[in-house]
């Protein structure tokens, strides 16, 4: 984990549980600014609750090059002032200073450094990082660990467990049904040549616990709502590395449930409220009514509660159906990361990268090479022919070029050679 996700809450409804858990949000997104889907892949904008601080991250701003050479200075690494400690001890203990915001994201960390779009195969690579990449202070994790920390929320996520060739997708989510909250890190990018800002994330995951360990070894870090862990986490007065923010990086130790679900969650871009289902439970009607049942019987008032309604409601809207997002184009592929066993989303049809004026000048020194003639003036090939012979790899024995003809001063070799 973590390749595929639930997240079915407008951002506004998400906004007024976190209020409930005593963790205000200053702005919010418009509820049609994220996806909200019981099938949530990479790529996509998901919902992240952060501290409100500037774009650069939480501390005093530092060009980038000071900044990593920061980082990277033992020296500097074990300074810790005490100034630096009052400032951490009064955020912690005064949190009106500290405002906080819900925005919308998209899934796959883009570096601020990264000077035009990066390809679709670099940003699949980002969905995930690893706890123990953050150990060491270097790498592209460095930064952001310190200064953009996040939580990425959802209803809970996906896993398949490999039997032999076939996979079979698990949901996960929490037994008393509230939000699952994962440690996560984002970053803002601006590319050459634009003022546009791309807001980007990516998931923590660390070793399963003994509960998932027979889907997989990974899972994300689950903080719980509204808890010191989860403020300590988004705190900005911790804009250094330490090993009480490294601590927090651990399996769950809190309730799960696990089950079985309907095999078409594996592609990306369908979508149905059944895919939160038991699969036994999701064969008819009737079940679906009971396990929904059941649920709100489970749940405690409040915001589990509104989450198991919601996916009754909207399971008795689209009829049980599977449908296929709008705009969603991308297919799937079997390919999987050491992070989870999901079924990725492939390159958007025919769109590799948005190209910039080098990459076109490039290209457009790369095609006169390829279609101009050779230094030596001789004429241009014709493409090869459907059962055309190859030349051998040892002997040339096609026939000799023909100069152009009219051509004075030229004429065969063996003209040099009397009889």
């Amino acid at each position: 984990m973590c390749g595929r996700y639930a997240f079915f809450q407008r951002p506004s409804e998400v906004r007024r549980q976190f209020a409930e858990a005593g963790m205000p949000a200053d702005e919010c997104p418009g509820d049609d600014e994220c996806r909200q889907t019981y099938n949530f892949p990479p790529g996509t904008f998901g919902l992240v609750y952060r501290a409100d601080v500037p774009d650069y991250g939480a501390g005093p701003k530092k060009d980038d090059q000071k900044d990593q050479d920061h980082a990277n200075d033992k020296a500097e690494k074990m300074k810790h002032t005490a100034s630096q400690l009052e400032e951490n001890e009064k955020s912690s203990q005064d949190p009106d200073e500290t405002h906080y915001k819900l925005q919308a994201m998209k899934w796959g960390l883009i570096p601020a450094w990264t000077k035009r779009n990066p390809d679709y195969g670099s940003m699949m690579k980002t969905i995930n990082c690893r706890d123990d990449s953050l150990m060491e202070n270097k790498g592209m994790w460095n930064v952001v660990k310190r200064k953009k920390r996040c939580i990425v929320m959802c209803q809970g996520f996906y896993e398949w467990l490999k039997k032999g060739k076939d996979k079979i997708p698990h949901y996960v989510k929490r037994k008393d049904g509230q939000l699952m909250c994962m440690a996560g890190l984002w970053d803002c990018a601006k590319y050459e040549g634009s003022d546009d800002k791309h807001y980007t994330y990516t998931v923590i995951t660390t070793s399963s616990n003994k509960q998932l360990k027979f889907l997989h070894e990974r899972m994300p870090v689950i903080l719980d709502n509204g808890s010191d862990a989860l403020r300590t986490w988004l705190d900005p007065g911790r804009y250094e590395w330490t090993e009480e923010l490294q601590s927090l990086l651990k399996p769950y130790d809190g309730e799960l449930d696990i089950y079985p679900v309907s095999k078409d969650v594996g592609k990306v871009g369908n979508n149905s409220p059944t895919f939160i289902i038991p699969i036994d439970s999701a064969e008819n009607k009737s079940n679906i009514a009971n396990f929904f049942g059941n649920q709100k019987k489970k749940a405690k008032e409040g915001e589990a509660k509104q989450n198991i309604v919601k996916a009754e409601q909207d399971a008795e809207k689209k009829d049980n159906k599977v449908e296929h997002e709008v705009g969603e184009t991308r297919a799937t592929t079997n390919e999987e990361g050491s992070e989870n066993n999901a079924p990725l989303p492939s390159s958007p049809r025919g769109v590799k990268r948005e190209h910039g004026k080098d990459d076109e000048d490039r290209e457009g020194e790369s095609k006169v090479r390829k279609t101009s003639p050779d230094e030596t003036g001789s004429p241009e090939k014709s493409p090869a022919k459907a059962g055309r012979k190859m030349r051998s790899a040892t002997s040339n024995g096609s026939a000799s070029r023909q100069p152009p003809k009219g051509v004075k001063g030229t004429q065969r070799i063996t003209n040099f050679f009397g009889k």
